[in-house]
């Protein structure tokens, strides 16, 4: 059975308080004194304290910024030249992630299949194979990437995880998600632009999954998804010369009110499960009001949704890495015997993914 064995997670070093965002935007947006008030009690509400990100600009005066022209008359970065940032930071955070990942778990040498998941950049030879040559793996190695699936990616990914091992008993996958949204920072003020530098961020996390069952490693035992086709264009992602567009419409929240009871109801009777069986819930911190929804549609109480706020506190929307951030923390704080874990996350389409997890490692040992 597909196992969960250990994740491992990266962040640029450059750490941003939500406050000194606010004043960095608040400078190139050129707002007036009433928008500024706007934009500010946004950012007061997003329940985020600090993002990070491979941009120094956010933390530093006008003087010393990189990325952002200090005339505001110029044009903010292109699209060759956000691909040159992604490409030169992409690798690097992707090895940290991953060596956090296999410490003390897998030598890197016995991973057989690599998943590479990211839709804030690209490039052919792609994000696969540069960390394939950084980390010295068999030319053999089985590779696959899942490019602009969005903040539910992972779950994409986890997916084809378990198909692979459900194939080949002795497979390694290795499933890394890198993302780098704050690249695609743009000049113009609009609601999509402000609610995309109030909300998104960087990070990368790398997961093990074998078949070898091992203590605090969780079953993956089967995944659930649905299609809110009206909310087709409410969240989407698009390329420009001007970077990746996005769109993130206010009704999202709406849409994932109206669906998340019965999506969560037939994700669990798949299993033969009901709500009250879930121990840990695995939610992906899309954004605040998102949590909210959740947890009052579902009836779950603070402790529910405390690793989802904890990450979506410290850490921000990083899109596909985001979940397994949660994951981690859920991981971490060694699952029960038996214990059930649901997770789900949303993306473009208005798509709406699940997953559920189950410690069945403490059983395995002594039977």
């Amino acid at each position: 059975m597909a196992e969960i064995i250990s994740i491992g997670t990266a962040v640029p070093k450059h750490c941003h308080s939500q406050k000194e965002i606010l004043a960095f935007m608040q400078e190139i947006y050129q707002l007036d004194p009433i928008e500024k008030r706007k934009l500010s009690f946004l950012y007061n509400q997003s329940g985020i304290v600090q993002r990070h990100s491979v941009i120094p600009d956010f933390g530093l005066p006008s003087n010393q910024w990189t990325f952002v022209p200090t005339d505001p008359t110029k044009d903010f970065p292109d699209i060759d030249q956000r691909m040159a940032i992604y490409q030169s930071q992409a690798t690097p955070l992707s090895i940290e992630a991953i060596e956090n990942c296999l410490k003390g778990h897998c030598e890197k040498e016995s991973i057989t299949h690599l998943i590479t998941v990211s839709c804030t950049g690209m490039s052919a030879p792609g994000l696969d194979l540069e960390i394939m040559e950084a980390l010295k793996l068999k030319p053999t190695l089985f590779r696959s990437s899942i490019n602009f699936m969005g903040c539910y990616a992972a779950i994409h990914g986890l997916k084809l995880a378990k198909l692979i091992c459900d194939s080949t008993p002795d497979a390694q996958v290795l499933l890394v998600c890198l993302e780098l949204c704050t690249i695609h920072l743009q000049k113009e003020y609009s609601l999509d632009n402000a609610s995309s530098s109030l909300l998104f961020a960087d990070g990368c996390a790398a997961a093990l999954i074998n078949n070898q069952s091992q203590t605090n490693s969780l079953t993956i035992k089967g995944f659930h998804s649905h299609v809110a086709s009206q909310g087709k264009s409410d969240m989407a992602w698009q390329i420009s010369k001007k970077g990746f567009l996005m769109r993130l419409s206010s009704y999202v929240p709406e849409l994932i009110e109206t669906d998340i009871k019965v999506l969560v109801q037939d994700a669990l009777l798949k299993n033969g499960l009901g709500n009250q069986v879930v121990s840990h819930w695995c939610i992906h911190p899309g954004g605040k009001k998102i949590i909210d929804l959740i947890q009052k549609e579902l009836a779950l109480t603070l402790s529910d949704t405390e690793d989802a706020r904890r990450v979506l506190s410290q850490y921000g929307n990083m899109s596909a890495p985001t979940i397994l951030f949660v994951l981690k923390s859920i991981m971490e704080k060694a699952v029960k015997e038996n214990a059930q874990v649901f997770g789900v996350a949303f993306g473009p389409g208005l798509t709406m993914e699940t997953f559920l997890l189950e410690n069945t490692s403490t059983q395995l040992e002594y039977a």
